[in-house]
């Protein structure tokens, strides 16, 4: 009976081993790709276009966006698909500009990068800085529940910045019908 359970024990432990490497690999993956946003983002910063993280990325950088009140401090990149809302926050193209004139959507992973939305309060301050180096301050307004199918959200009826990520945030498979939506205006006589 001892010789039975032997190689199924064996395999359980390679198992575990494999899991906890392949985890190791995915938070350096993360923290790697994480410095060369940061190094495309100075590099953007400094008059380049459309700074290329890594030499096969589909996406660059084109804000920082910043909460001093929860330590939040990311890069913003263009386009919003999977692959890059793997790295970070992504502009929904066909909204405005980050830091224009017109509503600025962002969206991001629940249980990542967005995952600090549901900490949010009325009146909590957002720094957004689009390449350009000349950031816009955000306060927050509200934040409510959504059906992904409303598309309203994307409007350009108002001036402002919508902050986008799936609900709820505990939610055991990803993707679900809910959005959590965060609202901003600009914040008056915060522009720096």
């Amino acid at each position: 009976m001892k010789y039975r359970s032997t190689p199924l024990i064996a395999l359980l432990v390679l198992a575990g081993l494999w899991q906890i490497g392949e985890g190791g690999y995915i938070k350096a993956k993360a923290l790697l790709a994480q410095q060369l946003l940061m190094s495309a983002w100075e590099e953007t910063q400094s008059g380049q276009s459309r700074v290329r993280p890594w030499p096969w990325a589909d996406t660059w950088p084109i804000a920082r966006l910043e909460i001093e009140r929860l330590g939040v401090d990311q890069i913003v990149l263009s386009g919003a698909s999977g692959r890059t809302l793997a790295f970070g926050p992504g502009h929904i193209q066909g909204t405005a500009a980050v830091g224009a004139v017109g509503n600025s959507v962002l969206s991001g992973h629940r249980d990542t990068h967005f995952r600090f939305l549901q900490y949010l309060q009325p009146g909590d301050q957002i720094k957004l800085t689009p390449a350009t180096g000349k950031s816009v301050m955000y306060a927050v307004m509200k934040s409510d529940v959504y059906d992904k199918q409303d598309t309203w959200l994307l409007d350009q009826n108002e001036n402002g910045l919508t902050l986008i990520t799936c609900y709820p945030f505990d939610a055991i498979i990803p993707g679900g019908p809910e959005r959590f939506v965060v609202r901003a205006v600009p914040a008056a006589g915060l522009v720096m």
